[in-house]
């Protein structure tokens, strides 16, 4: 799972096998870990009777709720995201959960083997 936090905006891009283990077991987490001990966890689990996704962090766990409505058939569809905007006392906090493509262009170090077939491939195009 890829995490990207850019100003007050969170994507977490999942690959196929995490969809798949999203779908199964209800939830998907990675971590970083850092020198001395420390990590930071990112989640993102499949919660009942709730409204809308939200995302909480607290004690080095960022975690991403999406309702059980709107998971299910995102996760057996073609659909790339879901996304939801979340008010705070600092203002809204931007979160997406999506479906991680390959790159068009092969880039050092990246591994998409496990990614979506990109839906411009073949198209000329670069990431």
């Amino acid at each position: 799972m890829k995490l990207r936090i850019r100003g007050s905006s969170l994507r977490l891009r999942l690959s196929q096998g995490e969809v798949h283990t999203l779908a199964e077991h209800g939830a998907v987490e990675d971590r970083v870990e850092f020198p001395g001990g420390t990590r930071l966890v990112y989640r993102v689990r499949i919660e009942k009777n709730i409204p809308e996704i939200s995302a909480s962090y607290n004690m080095n766990l960022i975690e991403v709720l999406v309702p059980e409505a709107l998971a299910g058939p995102w996760c057996r569809s073609d659909g790339v995201a879901l996304s939801a905007g979340q008010s705070g006392a600092a203002g809204e906090l931007r979160v997406a959960v999506e479906k991680d493509f390959a790159c068009l262009a092969p880039r050092e170090g990246e591994d998409d083997a496990d990614s979506f077939p990109h839906p411009h491939a073949g198209g000329g195009r670069t990431c």
